[in-house]
């Protein structure tokens, strides 16, 4: 389940910053884009993506966001992707992300998929 103040942040325009694991065990971080689905965290990327290729070989996941309104107090969510959504299933979700960065659907140019995260620690401040 997601915390109320969690998902404030989350539905925000806010970017995360994805932390994931090389297969040769070092980190990997990039930001971007997010949303929520239900109780769990989504997030668009191209299935041959440096994330997308580390999360289908260890699906753990780090996510580190700051809500606009008060980034003093960092959001930290620990999880795993359960499920990868593509074509048809993944473009609502995808489009809805692109208009709440954008205020467009996603360009139809390249392939997408949607990482679906089970959210697990999540954390609201320094702790």
């Amino acid at each position: 389940m997601i915390r109320p103040d969690v998902r404030r942040v989350l539905d925000s325009t806010a970017l995360a910053h994805l932390a994931t694991v090389r297969p040769d065990g070092s980190p990997h971080t990039v930001p971007l884009w997010i949303g929520t689905q239900d109780e769990h965290i989504v997030f668009l990327t191209g299935p041959q993506s440096r994330k997308a290729r580390n999360l289908r070989q260890d699906p753990r996941v780090a996510l580190s966001l700051v809500a606009e309104d008060n980034p003093y107090e960092p959001i930290v969510v620990r999880g795993r992707v359960v499920e990868w959504l593509e074509g048809d299933a993944a473009w609502p979700i995808i489009d809805r992300i692109a208009v709440k960065y954008t205020g467009r659907p996603y360009p139809r140019g390249e392939e997408r998929v949607v990482a679906v995260v089970e959210p697990g620690r999540q954390t609201v401040g320094v702790g």
